[in-house]
């Protein structure tokens, strides 16, 4: 298959659907009210209310614990899509990791960038000042980061590029930061931590996927030794040692970018390019004229026990109520198997395929439970990988029986348009909304009107991740996207 007919396929609307839904639970996670007026499962399991304190011995996870890791799986599994373009377009091995080496750089300085335009790093006590600030910071990350229509001519996607980084760095170079004790200016070590994971993890898991692309058990086989490696990190060991005795490494982080210890999200990533290749090859396959055999009850029958698994799944382990929990999976997990029994076509195959794939990966995670004190997203144990995985790949399934199944994409088109732009979405709200609402005069009547009521407090969250939402979908429309 040529390069242009593999581009006429896409990235898989399903997999943007599951990029859609973390991007979008993100914002509405980080929206809801820290008043304590919601229930403790609204909010990470280790960070729970009254107070919000960080105790890294509470096991279990919630719904927001499922954000991340969903992003980074469906991250890992959009690898095989990118880089299989370059490689059916001819372009070299040597060419293709510089091309990776330049994503991961952009990415890493968007991850530093962003955090350095964010109103309350900035000021801790914002004033409208800052708030102007954070939106100038807003346009220029736009005219820094977006990727003009194809129609419009080359010289004006490079000027616009160019005025954008010119006028960053001007910026970046006034603003000061006087909260900050130790870096009152510019610092390398100022950034926004999700994104500089997921930097790492783009080049880590790109360079992977690239040699042992013809080889899914050798890149598979990679995890065994990061596992023990990861653990003896802190040790200070002959791996430690190494890190600091490298060129230009200044200990184990190298100015406050790369981390060993972010290596470890590649439990999620790594499975997350397998997926990722086999969509590719059922997208690459001739056209599958073998009509449904699954009947349309039947699909919309195993999204609901699906989502009654996830739910079974999650408020088990936070609950920690296992016999419960056991029952359930038991029963969800054996009701979904006989409705995926006999596939007929390259799609239901597929979805055969990937339940097989989380069920294994659930069962390792469920294991893994007991081990480290329980499961937990910070620091993330081994069983959070795997159970997360599970998770991520039984949504990517559910939006697969809608979109491509159920032939009812539409239904999922904000999901869809937002996981197409994601890096837009993740500053909207931050760098947009929020000032744009603190430059207005609906600021206090709005902190008025949901104090103390949690059903207001959600509705206020679900209005604002609507807006963004949309906001967002309207720029993947006009084919504006942010891209590193």
């Amino acid at each position: 298959m040529n390069a242009n007919n593999l581009k006429t396929l896409g990235r898989g609307r399903a997999l943007d659907a599951l990029r859609g839904l973390a991007i979008l639970a993100m914002i509405f996670s980080g929206t809801i009210p820290f008043d304590n007026t919601l229930p403790s499962w609204m909010y990470h399991a280790q960070v729970p209310p009254p107070h919000f304190r960080f105790n890294p011995n509470l096991p279990g996870i919630t719904w927001v614990d499922l954000v991340f890791p969903c992003f980074l799986f469906a991250l890992g599994a959009a690898i095989p899509f990118a880089l299989t373009r370059r490689i059916e377009r001819g372009q070299s091995q040597l060419k293709i990791i510089m091309e990776i080496c330049k994503r991961s750089f952009l990415l890493f300085s968007f991850a530093i960038i962003t955090e350095h335009f964010r109103p309350l790093v900035i000021n801790p006590d914002p004033g409208n000042y800052t708030w102007k600030l954070a939106l100038f910071g807003y346009f220029l990350l736009f005219l820094m980061y977006v990727q003009l229509p194809k129609y419009i001519p080359k010289k004006i996607q490079h000027l616009v590029t160019f005025l954008g980084w010119t006028l960053g760095i001007i910026f970046l170079s006034k603003l000061k930061y006087l909260q900050d004790t130790k870096h009152h200016g510019f610092s390398l070590y100022r950034s926004d931590i999700i994104l500089l994971v997921l930097a790492n993890i783009v080049l880590s898991a790109s360079l992977i996927w690239l040699f042992t692309r013809k080889n899914i058990g050798i890149r598979l086989c990679l995890l065994l030794p990061l596992f023990p490696l990861i653990y003896s990190f802190n040790n200070f060991g002959w791996n430690t040692q190494f890190l600091w005795n490298l060129p230009l490494m200044n200990g184990p982080m190298f100015l406050g970018i790369f981390d060993f210890d972010f290596l470890k999200y590649l439990f999620i990533a790594l499975p997350g390019t397998v997926v990722g290749d086999w969509l590719l090859a059922w997208l690459q396959q001739e056209n599958d004229y073998i009509a449904n055999k699954w009947k349309r009850s039947q699909l919309w029958l195993s999204i609901i026990i699906l989502f009654c698994l996830i739910f079974s799944i999650v408020s088990g382990l936070y609950s920690r109520n296992f016999t419960l929990m056991s029952i359930g999976i038991i029963v969800f997990a054996l009701l979904t198997y006989f409705l995926f029994k006999h596939p007929a076509n390259s799609t239901e195959i597929l979805i055969n395929r990937l339940y097989g794939w989380a069920i294994y990966s659930l069962i390792v995670g469920l294991c893994f439970e007991p081990y480290e004190g329980g499961i937990k997203k910070d620091s993330a144990t081994f069983s959070y990988y795997f159970v997360t995985t599970a998770i991520a790949i039984f949504l990517l399934i559910i939006f697969m029986i809608i979109i491509d199944l159920l032939k009812s994409h539409s239904y999922l088109s904000i999901f869809i348009d937002n996981g197409q732009n994601p890096m837009l979405a993740y500053v909207s709200f931050g760098n947009f909304l929020w000032p744009i609402i603190a430059l207005s005069p609906l600021k206090e009547p709005i902190s008025q009107w949901t104090q103390g009521n949690p059903a207001l407090g959600i509705l206020k969250g679900l209005i604002y991740t609507l807006i963004i939402a949309l906001w967002t979908s309207l720029f993947t429309r006009l084919k504006l996207f942010w891209k590193t």
